[in-house]
């Protein structure tokens, strides 16, 4: 994954409105929730929301498509697999990570 990427991808998660909205739509799944549906969930304004929605698209984390006059958007599971690949990539230096469910990757107690 380009590392400007993941730097971007990263910037527009590190804010507090982003980030709900990107955990909304994940809960949402691959249909997707109308941006009416998305602001209500998290509390924001329409005007807020789609500044905050064009930073997630800018960073690919996210896409639109227009049903009649309704716009949905989708997380990008894609890219969000791309990320957490790229921030572990070279865990436990190579070695096999422990089963999920672990306080940290290794498995260790630390």
């Amino acid at each position: 994954m380009d590392s400007k990427l993941v730097v971007r991808a990263l910037g527009a998660l590190a804010h507090e409105s982003r980030l709900a909205i990107f955990r909304t739509l994940v809960v949402a799944g691959h249909e997707g929730m109308a941006a009416g549906d998305i602001a209500q969930q998290v509390g924001l304004a329409p005007s807020s929301l789609s500044f905050h929605l064009k930073d997630l698209s800018h960073a690919e984390l996210v896409s639109a498509r227009q049903e009649g006059r309704y716009v949905f958007y989708t997380a990008n599971f894609e890219a969000m697999s791309n990320l957490l690949g790229f921030l572990t990539d070279n865990c436990c230096a190579g070695a096999p990570c422990a089963a999920s469910g672990s306080s940290n990757c290794c498995g260790d107690s630390a």
